[in-house]
């Protein structure tokens, strides 16, 4: 069992690695091209997750028509293959060349946020929406290197090659499993630390607030963490642009949010506008964000489950 699970694990990082390289070797908008071809045929062969998208974009738009939430589960694959294309691009590419496949906005918001931290930290906040990875990654090349929260792949060997990469120009990640002490001692020592408060959240990490319209089970630690240490909130998101052909890097301004000196209350509320924050940035681009994830998995007691 032992060999057989060290070949199953060689045999993936190899296939994943191969796929990466030859993508990373062709010119980008090529290998955009090719990854937007196999989010197609991943459309084609996977039955269950096209499923729980439909579920989701029932939830979500349910005045739109069947027609219009299949094209945008459509989009959603396509947007998953294009990114594939684009993170290619991260190992074999220069500095400057990479510095040109992206069209950086409101970098001065980053720039003076960080002017400014006074033993609090800075935290920055995302979704699973375009290009999430250069939401971490982009900073990085524009000399704003920063720590942020990760899932380890199960494959060892892939995460290695993946970690690899997105720490190229500086950057550090943090396994989730164990974060609690790291990320508090990185902001209390004015460190950077992003992350992405989208996805479904166990019972015990959670709290159920409305994203679009339906109660969800969703992370509290980030509002948790920015009342404790005083640390500001900068959105930052990276949609494609159709029309420039390119990924935007888009850095807002702070989020505003006047704690009342209630704990409980106060995570409450900032986790419902970070919420509703990323609901706004979703409805701009329905189509690139994460709808094959099962957000409302996690159900208050005594409903339903949804899928």
């Amino acid at each position: 069992m032992a060999k057989q699970g060290k070949l199953q694990t060689f045999l993936e990082y190899a296939a994943a690695k191969s796929v990466l390289v030859t993508l990373g070797h062709l010119p980008a908008p090529v290998a955009m091209k090719v990854g937007r071809t196999v989010g197609k045929l991943a459309y084609s062969l996977a039955g269950d997750l096209r499923k729980t998208g439909a579920t989701n974009l029932r939830l979500a738009f349910p005045e739109k028509s069947e027609e219009e939430r299949q094209a945008l589960l459509r989009e959603c694959f396509d947007s998953l293959g294009r990114q594939l294309g684009f993170f290619s691009q991260f190992s074999t590419r220069s500095l400057d060349e990479l510095k040109n496949m992206v069209e950086p906005q409101g970098l001065e918001h980053l720039e003076a946020a960080k002017a400014n931290l006074n033993g609090g930290g800075l935290l920055l906040f995302t979704a699973h929406l375009g290009a999430w990875e250069l939401t971490s990654f982009g900073p990085s090349l524009f000399g704003h290197a920063f720590s942020f929260l990760v899932r380890r792949i199960d494959n060892a060997k892939i995460e290695q090659f993946v970690d690899r990469t997105r720490r190229r120009f500086g950057n550090e990640t943090i396994d989730k499993l164990s974060a609690a002490r790291s990320m508090l001692k990185l902001l209390r020592s004015n460190g950077v630390l992003g992350l992405l408060p989208d996805l479904n959240a166990l019972d015990a990490e959670a709290i159920f607030v409305d994203f679009f319209g339906v109660p969800a089970a969703t992370n509290f630690i980030m509002a948790k963490l920015a009342l404790r240490t005083k640390s500001p909130i900068i959105p930052i998101f990276a949609p494609w642009n159709e029309e420039k052909g390119k990924y935007e890097m888009i850095v807002g301004p702070p989020v505003s949010f006047a704690p009342t000196g209630n704990e409980d209350e106060d995570v409450r509320a900032l986790t419902t506008t970070l919420s509703q924050f990323i609901e706004n940035q979703i409805r701009r681009y329905p189509g690139q964000w994460l709808w094959i994830h099962k957000r409302w998995k996690t159900r208050p007691p005594g409903e339903p489950k949804i899928y």
